[in-house]
């Protein structure tokens, strides 16, 4: 993938994630640092030493220097969408951290301000691009997986760096759980189901004394497929835990981690996908492969078949009839947890790299603004359900429901 020599990159937002963004980044052809922008000057000055930028105070005054061509957002997310507005209506291209803001009204902003920009705007959803998910896509698309109809993920994440003062519990800061960390699991659900959920209803509870930490949203999506989704910040950082399971019927695929991994994957089949099946593992390369990300090279698929492992005669489930008597086994390792640092960092070298791509040669980014803006509707409906009590619509502020343009 071939991207525009010499462009300029500008950091706001010096915090932790900031720094990261900029390792994960800063050997991409053609890309260099210009400044490093936050409030707190010094922290500005340690990253812009270390990548060779300017330091700057501001989204305002980064955007006025001439040699920076993409805006980076990596501030607290009530920061998001002013920044963006700034940098798209200044003619930069925005790279933004999720969400991309905190509440509909202001995501909207950003989606309409970006559909006549002539900047390109991403949005970090990282799993858009994790090689084990790709994979899942891929094999709908061939034909090797039933649509899905069933998405559940259970995160068991830790508080133990997140204390009573954190602006992650400020829903004034952060939108909530659905809306700061949920959204990437709403849109990985709407990129495996192919669809845009048309309703939600939102269950939160909080921990005595303190704020809502455990959420759990259950979105139905065109077709009767269900996508249900639980987030819980209550663990000690060596007793997290997440797992996505994946039903489509004649198959299942259970992932691990939140950064997934590793996945296994249960099928049933006949003769003729079995052979497909077994295929698998000399397609790895291929199948695993994604623009900008770089694999560390200990990958692997393996599949077993185990022919005639049920019987001959049709098997029926939800209407639809099938002789499937053969069973697969699917194992998809990136490496499992220890390469979880690896497979986070170049998943966001990938998003970087597709809009780079697109910036140069044309085209939309898989997480683009559209998708930034349907993942908010989501979040938000699912939190205002969870005050209410009921299941509500998904819907954009015109009133158009979501769903209905998938």
């Amino acid at each position: 993938m071939t991207v525009v020599p010499d462009v300029g990159l500008a950091l706001v937002g010096c915090g932790g994630f900031g720094a990261y963004v900029l390792d994960a980044v800063r050997d991409i052809p053609g890309l260099r640092v210009v400044a490093c922008a936050d409030p707190d000057g010094e922290r500005a000055r340690v990253l812009a030493e270390r990548h060779g930028g300017h330091v700057a105070a501001s989204v305002e005054e980064v955007v006025g220097i001439p040699e920076v061509d993409v805006v980076v957002l990596a501030t607290p997310p009530a920061a998001h969408a002013d920044g963006a507005v700034t940098a798209l209506r200044a003619g930069r291209h925005v790279f933004c951290e999720k969400p991309v803001a905190v509440t509909l009204e202001a995501a909207a902003r950003v989606a309409e301000e970006a559909s006549r920009a002539p900047g390109v705007f991403a949005v970090d959803h990282v799993l858009r691009y994790n090689p084990i998910l790709r994979l899942l896509q891929r094999l709908g698309e061939e034909g090797l997986l039933d649509p899905l109809r069933r998405f559940l993920f259970e995160n068991d994440a830790s508080d133990e760096d997140l204390g009573p003062d954190h602006w992650f519990w400020d829903p004034a800061h952060s939108g909530g759980i659905h809306i700061e960390h949920g959204v990437h699991f709403f849109d990985a659900a709407a990129a495996l189901m192919g669809s845009d959920p048309v309703a939600v209803h939102g269950t939160e509870v909080r921990r005595d004394g303190g704020p809502v930490d455990i959420v759990v949203a259950t979105a139905t999506h065109p077709g009767g497929s269900v996508a249900t989704h639980t987030h819980s910040f209550t663990h000690a950082h060596r007793a997290e835990r997440q797992l996505m399971r994946l039903d489509y019927g004649f198959a299942e695929a259970r992932v691990t981690g939140w950064i997934p991994t590793f996945a296994t994957v249960t099928a049933w089949t006949d003769e003729a996908g079995a052979a497909r099946w077994a295929q698998l593992p000399e397609r790895a390369d291929e199948l695993l492969a994604a623009p900008g990300l770089r694999p560390h090279g200990g990958e692997r698929i393996t599949v077993s078949v185990q022919r005639d492992a049920g019987s001959d005669r049709p098997a029926l489930g939800r209407g639809v009839r099938r002789v499937v008597p053969h069973r697969v086994d699917v194992v998809i390792d990136l490496g499992g947890e220890e390469r979880k640092p690896h497979v986070y960092a170049e998943s966001v070298r990938a998003a970087m790299t597709d809009l780079l791509h697109c910036a140069a040669h044309g085209g939309t980014p898989v997480a683009d603004a559209r998708a930034g803006l349907t993942a908010v509707a989501v979040a938000e409906a699912a939190t205002r359900s969870a005050e209410s009590g009921r299941t509500l619509p998904v819907t954009v502020p015109s009133g158009t429901s979501v769903g209905a343009s998938a």
